[in-house]
């Protein structure tokens, strides 16, 4: 077995892989790294990279309870992209059918961020930090 460092790896949960993997792929400059297609050529789980973060996507099926967006009418958790341009990034986003959520702005914990919904209702704060944050917040 090799070694491997602990790493988060999350799983988006779609409706239309194949769509979300080109969007992510042109936005965010993801690199897909795999695919298990089904039976009818359409995309049933594959897994991407952004930089060194690691995500996979898997197709929304009925025996299970794990649902997309779409089907929960919202999302329940906010991938956090760090990046070195956030303001390129979700102007990319919106670009391809994106919506910005909060426009990107500097914070007082040190930040720069902003966040945006995907065309297919996944939430991602991009992000990058631009100061030590102040004392007593850490």
């Amino acid at each position: 077995m090799e070694d491997q460092t602990t790493a988060l790896a999350p799983m988006l949960y779609l409706k239309n892989l194949a769509a979300a993997i080109d969007f992510y792929k042109n936005t965010f400059d993801a690199i897909e790294q795999w695919r298990v297609s089904n039976p009818d050529g359409s995309v049933h789980v594959a897994e991407m990279i952004i930089g060194a973060a690691i995500f996979r996507m898997h197709e929304e099926v009925s025996n299970d309870n794990n649902f997309s967006p779409d089907t929960v009418g919202g999302t329940t958790v906010v991938m956090g992209l760090l990046v070195p341009d956030p303001d390129t990034v979700a102007a990319k986003v919106t670009a391809a059918g994106g919506t910005v959520l909060s426009p990107v702005k500097d914070y007082e914990y040190g930040y720069r961020q902003g966040t945006v919904k995907d065309p297919f209702g996944h939430h991602w704060m991009v992000e990058k930090k631009t100061a030590r944050p102040p004392l007593g917040s850490e």
